[in-house]
C-alpha cells in the first residue's frame, strides 16, 4: 500500500493518476450541454449506497470510471452559462492550478514550520486586500473557510472589544435582508438570536440609516450595549449595498464596531469601473470577503480582515507543542495566532496564482461583465409583461416573479413559481434559485458567469414561463 503514498518514489504514478483525472474532468466540461442532468435523489442515492467501501477497486482507472457514473456525469456544473442559481462562480484556470499544487504539497497554514513560504504568501494576499479596501497600516486578517466563519470571527472580536459589557445586554444591528450567519453567530457567541436587531430596508433593499439611527438611540436609552453594526456590501438575495458612509458615521457617533459583510461585493475591489460602489468600506473595523464568489476562485477561499491587527489577539491561544509564546518574541509568523481554525489549507495560493497570471484588472473586468449583464437582464424583465422584477441590480442578482396574464390568486402564482423552478431543475435545462419577498415566492438569477448572454436569460425566462403556464393550466383543468 506504500505505493499510494505521494513521495519521491511515486512521482510518476502521481503524474499519471492526476493526468487521468484531469482528462476525465476536461472531457466532461467539453461535452456538458446542460448545467445538470436532472437526476433525482431517489435515483442517485441507491447507486451510491450500493458501493461497498470495504471492497476497494485497486485500480485508479476503475475508480475514475465509477466516479464518472456516481458524480461527474450528474454534478451541477457552475461553468455552464445557464447555471443562474446561487453565489457559485465558474473558476479561473490559474486558481485551479493553484488548487492542484496546494493539495499535493499539503501545507498547513497554522504554523511557520508547517508552511514557510505559504505563510508569507497568505500574509501578502491579506495585505493586498486590506490595501485595496483602505483599512490603513495597522490592518491585518486571515483566511477562513467562508463568509459564515468570517462573520463569526468578526463578531467575536466585536464582542470582546465591547470590554466587559454584560453579554445579555449586547446588541447587533443588521439589515432585514442580511445573511443568516449573523443570527447564527449571535447564538454561537452566547448572545442569543434576540440580540440581533433587524433594520428595515428601503425600496432598493438597502439598510435604512434613519431606522438604524433610531434603534441605536433606543439602545442607548435602554442602557443596552450597541456591540456591532453589520453592513452588507452585496446581499445574498438582491446584491444590494448598504449606504456604507452613512453607517460609518453612525458607528463612530455611537462607538459601535462596524463590520462590512462584503462576501459577495468584494469583487468590486478589483474593478476599475465600479469600485466606487464600495466607498465607505474603508471605515470598517472588520470586513468579510469571499474570493470564491466574485474573484472566480474555487471553494473555499475567504478571509476576515480587520482595521487594527491587535484585535485579532482575541482569537489567540498558545500551546507549547504548536505556537509557544516565545515564538512571538522570536518573530516567528504563526497564522494560528489569528485564526479560529488550527489546521488550515493554503487557499491563498489560488488567488496568488490568479493575480500573477491574470492580474487584478482581469478579475475586475470579469466581475464588471456580469454586473453589466444583470443590468441588461433587468431591462429585459422590466419590459416583459410576464414578469415582475423587484429592484434594479447594484451587482449581478435579479429577483423576479412570473405573473400570468389572467387575474389569478396570489397563492396560485406562488405555487406556479415554485413549480417552475422545480420543473426547470428536473429538466436540467437551467438552474435558478428561489426566495421570498414579503410572503410571496420569487425566483432569482445570480449572474456570475461572463459566458452567460442575454440570449441565455431570454431562453430561461421562456422556459420558466412555459412551466408556470403548464402548472396553472393543469390546475384549472383539475378544478373544472
Amino acid at each position: 500500500m506504500r505505493s499510494h503514498l505521494l513521495n519521491d518514489t511515486t512521482a510518476e504514478r502521481y503524474r499519471s493518476s492526476v493526468t487521468e483525472g484531469v482528462e476525465r474532468v476536461a472531457a466532461q466540461l467539453a461535452t456538458t450541454t446542460r448545467p445538470f442532468t436532472g437526476i433525482s435523489v431517489d435515483d442517485l442515492a441507491p447507486r451510491i449506497a450500493a458501493v461497498d467501501l470495504d471492497e476497494p477497486l485497486h485500480d485508479t482507472v476503475a475508480a475514475l470510471d465509477e466516479l464518472e457514473e456516481l458524480y461527474l456525469r450528474d454534478a451541477v456544473y457552475f461553468h455552464h452559462p445557464r447555471y443562474l442559481a446561487h453565489l457559485n462562480c465558474p473558476v479561473v484556470i490559474p486558481a485551479v492550478l493553484g488548487e492542484a499544487v496546494l493539495s499535493a504539497v499539503n501545507s498547513s497554514l497554522d504554523t511557520w514550520d508547517q508552511s514557510a513560504g505559504g505563510t508569507l504568501i497568505e500574509r501578502r494576499i491579506i495585505d493586498w486586500t486590506t490595501e485595496r479596501i483602505g483599512l490603513g497600516p495597522a490592518a491585518d486578517g486571515v483566511f477562513t473557510s467562508g463568509g459564515t466563519q468570517s462573520n463569526l470571527q468578526a463578531l467575536l472580536l466585536a464582542r470582546e472589544e465591547a470590554k466587559g459589557e454584560d453579554p445579555t445586554r449586547m446588541r447587533i444591528f443588521a439589515s432585514e435582508v442580511g445573511h443568516f450567519s449573523v443570527q447564527k453567530a449571535a447564538r454561537l457567541l452566547g448572545l442569543g438570536e434576540d440580540a440581533v436587531v433587524v433594520i428595515p430596508t428601503d425600496h432598493n433593499k438597502r439598510m435604512q440609516t434613519v431606522a438604524l439611527a433610531r434603534e441605536l438611540e433606543r439602545c442607548r436609552r435602554d442602557d443596552l450595549s450597541p456591540m456591532a453594526v453589520v453592513a452588507t456590501a452585496g446581499t445574498t438575495d438582491f446584491g444590494s449595498i448598504d449606504p456604507l458612509p452613512e453607517i460609518a458615521e453612525l458607528c463612530a457617533q455611537y462607538g459601535t464596531w462596524m463590520h462590512v459583510d462584503a462576501a459577495y461585493g468584494c469583487g468590486l475591489l478589483a474593478s476599475r469601473k465600479n469600485r466606487h460602489l464600495l466607498d465607505g468600506i474603508e471605515h470598517a473595523d472588520s470586513v468579510t470577503v469571499d474570493y470564491h464568489k466574485s474573484f472566480f476562485q474555487p471553494v473555499s477561499s475567504s478571509a476576515v480582515l480587520v482595521r487594527d491587527r491587535s484585535t485579532l489577539s482575541h482569537a489567540t491561544y498558545h500551546a507549547e507543542y504548536l505556537n509557544p509564546r516565545r515564538a512571538v518574541q522570536e518573530r516567528i509568523p504563526n497564522q494560528v495566532d489569528k485564526s479560529l481554525q488550527t489546521t488550515r489549507r493554503f487557499d491563498a495560493l489560488k488567488l496568488w496564482m490568479t493575480l500573477r497570471v491574470m492580474g487584478a484588472d482581469g478579475i475586475g473586468a470579469l466581475f464588471d461583465e456580469v454586473c453589466d449583464l444583470a443590468t441588461e437582464g433587468w431591462q429585459l424583465l422590466a419590459a416583459d409583461p410576464r414578469y415582475d422584477v423587484v429592484v434594479e441590480p447594484q451587482l449581478s442578482t435579479l429577483v423576479f416573479r412570473y405573473i400570468p396574464s389572467a387575474i389569478c390568486d396570489p397563492a396560485a402564482i406562488d405555487r406556479a413559481n415554485l413549480y417552475a423552478r422545480k420543473a426547470l431543475f428536473a429538466s436540467g435545462d437551467a438552474v435558478v434559485a428561489g426566495t421570498k419577498v414579503g410572503e410571496r415566492q420569487f425566483l432569482k438569477f445570480t449572474l456570475l458567469n461572463p459566458e452567460t448572454t442575454t440570449d441565455d436569460i431570454t431562453a430561461v425566462l421562456d422556459l420558466i414561463a412555459g412551466h408556470a403556464e403548464q402548472y396553472l393550466g393543469d390546475s384549472l383543468d383539475r378544478a373544472s
